[in-house]
């Protein structure tokens, strides 16, 4: 028996080879058939499939790729089954076999990873840990991209939100530093922003919003009070953000007090006083309540006493000053007969001849505010007839009054005015000589007050301040 060995042509082409060949999306089996131009035109077109899948991530450009795929190698076996001179070649069926197994494993192996890469990112999202899921994305490479695009894209978008997230953070912290509400509106500004870009994000914002309230309270009580404000104030959105509520509640009440406390030391009385009260109107209940009211009263009666020493210092007669637009000073001592200083105003050419005990001259230990004005003519006492040396026959009539000055008295505890309205201080009248300035036509001394003592000016001052 005789055996023969078959060999094929040379030149001839395995059509499953040229199928192979064109499996690897490289236009092999064209190359086999000596096909340059289908050859070219495959590479090309699988180089822009391959591009468009890595830069849209559009899984309808992976279902082309596919297609393309699957049409040349379909056309490469049809091809090669058409040529006459198509026969079984072992060596090319195991190199192409080898090529298309080396780029489908490939690819099935770089889109498996992929899906593990994404896994751990979403598990990351989930937690709320940026940095772990942003770490997990770096993994990706081109290779990624051209075999699993639309698995990796997703990644992207959670890099792109953390990215925004910690420029968020970094915000809120600046706030937390600064107590500057401009940076935490920002702050919160771009948390909705990441939070409406998906629901998927929810985890990784309250993790960015938990940092900056784990931060309250600062260590400036009116920094913390501002912006627990801008917390309380910001109103609901129905979303993670409005955990900020919570922590504004939990904070504020003692940040309040705080600042306040702080506002008072630096005689910033109006500002301290509004924030004792803004605890008063927002938490009724808190225990810091009788220390709030405590402040309020404080800082009322420090802005009343500056208002008093103001009007005080701008006075300079009984129609002005204090004495034209009085105000009251709660922390005054009350008005009690027998006791009780007052604040002499206007004139002070009788009221500085009473008694030391009676005066004084700061307005917070005043009962009194006593505006006294230029002294008039009082109630007539006696006339008495003078003769001039100079000119006997001209006698003068000389009527003598007392000193009557106009008051206006205001009890400073209630800043109302009390009776009198005037004193009339007296004396003796008629004195043996009177001396007074003449000119060429003289026409006589005129009317006189009567010589007043201290002891006249006290007992005619007496009623007023009630000794």
């Amino acid at each position: 028996m005789t055996y023969q060995t078959y060999e094929p042509p040379r030149g001839s082409v395995d059509p499953l080879a040229v199928a192979l060949g064109n499996a690897t999306l490289f236009g092999i089996g064209y190359v086999l058939l000596r096909r340059w131009r289908p050859a070219a035109i495959a590479v090309l077109g699988s180089a822009v499939l391959l591009d468009l899948t890595a830069t849209t991530a559009d899984s309808r450009y992976e279902i082309l790729l596919l297609l393309w795929w699957a049409a040349g190698t379909a056309h490469g076996w049809f091809l090669a089954r058409r040529s006459p001179e198509h026969a079984v070649r072992l060596g090319q069926r195991a190199g192409t076999l080898a090529l298309a197994l080396a780029v489908v494993l490939t690819a099935a192996l770089l889109r498996v990873d992929a899906y593990r890469i994404e896994n751990r990112v979403t598990e990351a999202r989930e937690s709320g840990d940026c940095e772990t899921a942003v770490a997990a994305q770096g993994e990706v490479w081109w290779g990624h991209r051209l075999a699993g695009a639309p698995v990796v894209e997703p990644g992207d978008a959670v890099v792109r939100a953390c990215h925004r997230l910690a420029g968020a953070a970094s915000t809120l912290a600046r706030a937390a530093r600064t107590g500057s509400t401009e940076d935490l509106g920002r702050g919160f500004g771009t948390l909705a922003e990441v939070l409406n870009d998906g629901p998927g994000n929810e985890p990784t914002v309250r993790a960015a919003l938990d940092t900056f309230l784990d931060a309250l309270p600062t260590d400036d009580s009116c920094d913390t009070a501002a912006l627990t404000a801008w917390l309380r104030d910001r109103g609901r959105s129905h979303d993670v953000l409005d955990r900020s509520a919570d922590a504004a509640a939990r904070t504020e009440p003692a940040a309040l007090v705080g600042c306040g406390d702080h506002l008072l030391a630096e005689d910033a009385w109006p500002q301290a006083r509004e924030h004792y009260q803004q605890l008063l109107d927002t938490y009724p209940d808190d225990p810091r309540t009788a220390e709030a009211r405590g402040g309020v009263r404080k800082a009322t009666l420090a802005i009343e006493l500056a208002e008093v020493r103001g009007l005080v210092d701008d006075t300079s007669d009984a129609s002005s000053g204090y004495c034209a637009e009085p105000a009251k000073y709660s922390g005054a001592p009350p008005h009690r007969k027998g006791s009780g200083r007052a604040l002499f105003l206007g004139d002070s050419e009788y009221t500085d001849r009473l008694p030391r005990s009676w005066r004084t001259g700061d307005p917070a230990k005043a009962a009194l505010v006593v505006c006294a004005g230029e002294a008039e003519n009082g109630a007539a006492v006696e006339t008495c007839r003078y003769e001039n040396k100079k000119s006997r026959y001209l006698p003068h009539q000389v009527t003598f009054h007392k000193v009557k000055i106009p008051v206006k008295v205001y009890e400073l505890r209630t800043g109302k005015r009390l009776d009198p309205r005037s004193v009339q201080i007296g004396g003796s009248s008629c004195p043996s000589v009177l001396r007074y300035e003449y000119y060429m036509y003289d026409l006589g001394p005129g009317d006189q007050f009567v010589s007043t003592s201290k002891s006249a000016v006290r007992d005619a001052f007496r009623p007023v301040v009630g000794r």
